[in-house]
């Protein structure tokens, strides 16, 4: 068994588990074999001391990034101090060059007692009718988000996902995190506004996929010299990672399929004479998908420009733990992802048979050889247009449950990744962008994590669902965890409306689920935690539990614009794919006429006397 695969691990009612060797031996032959990287890399706080692999006394160079160098004394002990000087230096010791990676103490703090919304940026709606959201959208929804006071506008993720299967809309199974979903492009911005189109209370993605695409294309027919002149300036600044996601999505379109394992074997080699010729022949489809990339980049920018106009953080992006196996990274860089390896999560209360999110993710050893590359562009790509970003399933920065391909989620080991050097990477790419970290601890956290996050202002997530006491009784805004966001859901769990009337139990009892849990018991302690005397109501005390989670020591909360608004539906069903209409839900109106109702003003008014921000 490899040091990599944990056989031990504590489950997340504190039971200890131990994996059986058919298991270990299983993922064991998927996982990819050490080799030595060309430039070891070596990671270490600002002002701290760092032991050399092999150390001995005498003087080391270090070689910055910029371009400057300086001499350090190694201490007989074989460490040396570190300079505060974060970023990816070059130190030359012992008769090695190791990348260093030095690291601020900790993220930016967000501004105290701030709030923020998180929105789906599809569901948006103007006065004109489209069939779905865009960052066009958004980027004239926030200053309405700005006025009622919201310091900060979390979105879903925004990377690129598969406009040649419109089947596949999730936002946490992108091709690639390193690009964007140019669905998001608004192509106003080089003057052809989408027409307006049906708009039905769910977004028909099949129908509207090809349309916009359509849409896309003729943008860029009828650009002009000068926009493609930036365009093309724009390709060529990005290399050869731009290159290989465009050809990606023109094979796609050309081939079919889910992805690049359902296409004939020539293309799954993206240096392969087959994909060379075709990216020769069809130039102007791969410039046409590489353009569509520029506008999405300078659509999210747009977005984020306004947002700061009115927000003191603006866009918050959402950075997936990882990315389909037949999509665009796993095709052009397969030795940088964990092959025949899905992800998930052990079985816990909220999933008694585990989870099986069918995605891969980096391979931790690869990692190491191309000196964490492919970890600081994903992160560059999330906070390139956004003021903070939030690592999903942030316990992945330390250890991932992977399941071999087709196997159930219960047959899985966690794989140990190198934290301490992820987290360090987190802080030098949040210091450079000026961003806050959000980290999404919920499910089985390892012991010592979010001690861990915390020491670095890598905020975790208390949601109210969640924040009780043994026997159930839900905790006090006080008690309330002071180095986490405070939320009333995410995505994933009931909204406030919905939890309140029991309407995700009609969906559970809907799919066959059982869809039964002592609400009214629950109902009455969250009632009686907001102060309420005698039986809770049968209308849902809203604004009482929004200023509850309000309440929270916090630097910041944020809330679901569903709870803003008081709706019942939640955006995604965990466990669903077809059963539930998961990313398709839209707003039932304009968005600014939407947050200017009495009741929303009254809301924003509540949280911003509570956090002013």
């Amino acid at each position: 068994m490899t040091a990599r695969l944990l056989r031990d691990w504590t489950d997340a009612n504190g039971r200890p588990q131990r994996v059986a060797d058919d298991v270990l031996a299983a993922i064991e032959e998927r996982l990819s074999p050490g080799t030595p990287a060309e430039s070891p890399f070596l990671s270490v706080d600002a002002g701290h001391m760092l032991a050399l692999p092999g150390g001995a006394a005498g003087t080391a160079e270090l070689l910055f990034e910029d371009g400057g160098r300086t001499h350090v004394a190694i201490a007989d002990d074989g460490t040396i101090l570190a300079p505060d000087r974060p970023g990816y230096h070059q130190l030359c010791a012992t008769g090695c060059t190791f990348t260093l990676a030095i690291a601020p103490r900790r993220c930016p703090a967000p501004p105290a007692r701030a709030w923020g919304a998180a929105v789906q940026i599809p569901a948006l709606r103007e006065a004109t009718p489209t069939a779905f959201g865009d960052a066009g959208t958004l980027a004239r929804a926030t200053p309405a988000f700005a006025r009622i006071g919201a310091q900060a506008l979390a979105i879903s993720p925004t990377h690129a996902l598969f406009p040649g299967a419109p089947a596949r809309i999730s936002p946490y199974s992108p091709s690639t995190r390193l690009f964007h979903n140019v669905l998001l492009a608004d192509p106003s911005l080089i003057g052809l506004a989408p027409p307006p189109a049906a708009a039905p209370p769910l977004i028909e993605w099949q129908a509207a996929i090809p349309e916009r695409m359509a849409l896309l294309r003729a943008a860029y027919d009828g650009a002009g010299e000068a926009v493609r002149a930036a365009a093309a300036a724009w390709r060529r600044q990005r290399g050869a990672m731009l290159e290989a996601h465009a050809r990606f999505d023109a094979l796609h379109a050309r081939l079919g399929g889910d992805g690049w394992r359902d296409w004939p074997a020539a293309f799954h080699d993206p240096a392969g004479e087959a994909v060379i010729r075709f990216a020769a022949q069809e130039e102007d489809a791969v410039a046409f998908f590489a353009f569509l990339q520029w506008l999405t980049d300078l659509s999210l920018a747009q977005a984020q420009r306004t947002a700061r106009e009115g927000m003191a953080i603006g866009l918050i992006a959402d950075v997936a733990v990882g990315m389909a196996s037949d999509g665009s990274h796993a095709w052009g860089a397969p030795d940088e992802v964990l092959c025949g390896l899905t992800i998930g999560a052990p079985p816990d209360p909220l999933g008694p048979q585990g989870q099986n999110w069918g995605i891969t993710a980096l391979d931790p050893l690869a990692l190491e050889r191309h000196a964490f590359r492919p970890f600081i562009d994903t992160l560059r790509a999330a906070f390139a247009h956004a003021g903070g970003v939030r690592i999903d399933h942030a316990l992945g920065l330390e250890r991932l449950w992977v399941i071999p391909e087709g196997a159930d989620a219960s047959q899985g080991a966690y794989l140990t990744m190198p934290g301490e050097h992820l987290r360090r990477i987190v802080a030098i790419e949040a210091h450079r962008a000026g961003g806050i970290v959000i980290a999404e601890d919920l499910g089985t956290v390892p012991p010592g994590l979010r001690d861990a996050l915390a020491q670095r202002c890598m905020m975790g997530m208390r949601v109210l669902p969640f924040e009780r006491d043994g026997d159930g009784g839900f905790l006090p805004p006080a008690e309330w965890d002071d180095s986490a966001v405070a939320m009333t859901g995410t995505h994933d769990t009931p909204t406030v409306a919905g939890w309140w009337t029991g309407h995700d139990l009609d969906w559970a009892r809907r799919l066959g689920r059982g869809g039964e849990d002592d609400r009214a018991t629950a109902r009455a302690a969250l009632w009686q935690a907001l102060g309420g005397t005698g039986d809770p109501p049968a209308d849902v005390p809203l604004d009482a539990i929004l200023a509850h989670v309000a309440a929270a020591p916090g630097a910041l909360a944020l809330f679901p614009l569903e709870d803003l608004l008081g709706l019942l539906e939640q955006p995604n069903l965990p466990g669903t794919i077809d059963e539930h209409p998961n990313w398709r839900r839209r707003l039932s109106g304009d968005i600014h006429t939407l947050l200017a109702q009495r009741a929303v003003v009254r809301r924003a008014r509540l949280l911003t006397s509570e956090r002013p921000g």
